[in-house]
């Protein structure tokens, strides 16, 4: 009963100034709102990371090409024709932690069908490829040992390159032509979407790699492979086979303790990871920046009920003169200011979705709005009004009730 009716006494309160207490609020829904945006805006870059790192696939190392030296300028990595098809064959047979082993080549070509054209990446591959990358049809067939084995003309699309060329037509069994080459489509690549890079994978034609390498992106190196893409067993191995990897290869190309090795091995899986902890780092620095309006509009609070003490004070000398206690004054003071940040919070909350929902469709950046941070904001703008509206109403019931009734 005492509760209720201090919520009585505080929305009386509130209605009889709706104005002051607007704008005592607007503080708390600017904070609330500004939260939750933020927070939106970083789980959404930290989600958009985490599909990229799927879309790779899982548990997954890189082997690079080493780089030349000429003129005493290093020309970087894949600018060394380093890796060979019996380093794939050593690496599959001799590293237990090795589950698959994708040797590739990559070039760009002009892709024809018909009176269209497309200029994008050729990349020849090996039927492990795709089972590394996690990446599935949807239509046709995949590449195949035969494919690689007789370097067939033929190859699968990823779904911007087939889009562009063929629209709405099913472009499995049509030829297309890549440097005058005819090449047959078999398959179909599901959309993966953007990589971390910001690179379209979709855009890609994938052909066998031994096709790739005569017919379209050339090497003169027979036996060479532009580079590696190898699966651990697992990710508890994942460390270990990048360790058997390093040196199956460093005895390979007989490289010692004081040589430089002449290809470079990357976890992708760490890579992403740490891209990943950057978004969620960014997530609670945007948090924290937009919490400091909260602290604003609790201080706005705090304020306001001081003053709203100082007006009220010979209306409190006759309650405590009629009979109130010090703990009544106190709930009803504490009351109104939580039942500010509550309201305050609640549209602050709105503000916050609809803002969240703007961003995304105007400025195309992800956002995810959790349910957990629009419950940790309701119950932290709680929090709010009891820690800056304890002081005011402590104040108000400590009025001495003979000096209160006396106040003008």
């Amino acid at each position: 009963m005492e509760i209720l009716q201090s919520l009585k006494i505080a929305l009386r309160a509130l209605k009889a100034n709706k104005m002051r207490s607007f704008l005592t609020m607007l503080g708390i829904i600017i904070g609330i709102g500004a939260v939750i945006v933020m927070i939106a805006i970083g789980s959404g870059a930290s989600q958009m990371i985490a599909d990229q790192i799927a879309s790779i696939g899982s548990n997954i190392i890189m082997v690079i090409p080493g780089s030349t030296t000429s003129g005493g300028a290093r020309t970087g990595f894949h600018s060394a024709p380093t890796l060979t098809w019996d380093d794939v064959k050593a690496i599959r047979n001799e590293c237990p932690s090795v589950a698959l082993v994708a040797p590739t080549a990559r070039g760009a070509a002009q892709v024809v069908y018909g009176n269209m054209n497309w200029s994008t990446l050729v990349q020849g591959i090996t039927p492990e490829f795709l089972q590394i990358r996690e990446w599935n049809l949807v239509a046709g067939r995949g590449l195949t040992e035969a494919d690689v084995e007789g370097a067939r003309k033929d190859c699968l699309l990823g779904m911007t390159v087939a889009e562009t060329l063929f629209g709405s037509e099913d472009p499995v069994g049509k030829v297309v032509r890549i440097k005058k080459v005819p090449f047959t489509v078999v398959g179909v690549l599901e959309r993966k979407g953007q990589s971390p890079r910001g690179d379209d994978q979709d855009d890609a034609v994938f052909l066998p790699l031994t096709t790739a390498q005569r017919k379209i992106i050339g090497t003169q190196f027979p036996n060479t492979v532009g580079a590696m893409l190898i699966q651990a067993v697992s990710e508890d191995r994942l460390q270990q086979a990048e360790q058997e990897v390093s040196s199956l290869l460093d005895q390979r190309h007989r490289i010692g303790p004081t040589k430089e090795r002449d290809y470079s091995v990357r976890n992708l899986s760490e890579i992403l990871a740490v891209s990943q902890q950057s978004a969620q780092v960014m997530s609670l620095l945007l948090g924290a920046v937009a919490s400091i309006s909260l602290l604003v509009g609790g201080i706005g609070i705090m304020n306001i009920m001081l003053v709203s003490v100082t007006e009220r004070t010979r209306e409190i000398g006759i309650r405590m003169a009629i009979g109130a206690k010090q703990r009544n004054i106190l709930l009803q003071f504490l009351t109104e200011a939580v039942l500010m940040t509550l309201f305050g919070g609640i549209i602050g909350m709105l503000m916050g979705v609809v803002g969240a929902t703007v961003v995304s469709r105007l400025v195309g950046w992800p956002t995810l709005i959790a349910s957990q941070a629009i419950v940790i904001s309701f119950l932290f703008s709680g929090g709010v009004g009891i820690f800056f509206g304890f002081y005011p109403a402590r104040k108000a019931a400590g009025l001495n009730p003979i000096d209160a009734l006396r106040y003008e």
